[in-house]
């Protein structure tokens, strides 16, 4: 996994010397708020490094059907998803099968993280688990902290609480300004999910 990460490349042009250094793997993102492209984000993340020889493992909570970017990556040997969610989307309160599935989707996630096996592993909707009480706060913050030193964590889903977002090292907020479902457009086969 140390292949790539942290090694320095220097660019001179005829201005002057840009310098560029390629900083350690192994940052904890959180991708978060009331916008879209959370998942689109973390899906991106995992092409951009695929094409630089990372490999991603994404496990998506909630989630139980190949949406579009699934589908897209399926054939990218350097990525792995994992659809961890027992009924897809949750309509009230949580099952008690959408609590195991969830906590089998966790503990899949945690072994590929100390497997040594990925650079990248993404929880995709981990952070709305944790809003229903299928995943336990404490829990994810071991997680975080137990995080094998190179392995870049990456977050998603809104409602991120607090004490997630301090332990992170990046945090981007995607905030909805205008959205056609306003309109009464429902969600669209290839440019929602």
């Amino acid at each position: 996994m140390d292949g790539l990460a942290g090694e320095a490349i220097c660019i001179f042009d005829k201005q002057g010397l840009i310098f560029m250094v390629q900083h350690k793997m192994g940052e904890v993102q959180v991708y978060t708020g009331n916008g879209k492209g959370k998942t689109t984000a973390a899906f991106g993340l995992a092409l951009r490094a695929s094409g630089a020889g990372f490999r991603t493992s994404i496990h998506q909570f909630i989630k139980n059907k190949g949406s579009g970017e699934v589908i897209a990556v399926k054939n990218i040997k350097n990525i792995v998803v994992r659809c961890g969610g027992a009924s897809g989307l949750i309509m009230g309160k949580p099952k008690a099968s959408d609590r195991k599935a969830a906590k089998a989707c966790l503990e899949r996630a945690r072994k590929d993280m100390v497997s040594g096996k990925f650079d990248i592993v993404v929880l995709d909707e981990v952070n709305v688990a944790l809003k229903l009480g299928l995943v336990d706060k404490k829990e994810m913050l071991e997680i975080i902290d137990c995080r094998p030193r190179g392995v870049e964590l990456v977050l998603t889903g809104r409602y991120c609480p607090s004490c997630i977002m301090r332990k992170a090292d990046l945090v981007t907020e995607m905030k909805e300004l205008r959205h056609p479902y306003k309109k009464g457009i429902p969600a669209r086969k290839g440019i929602e999910y």
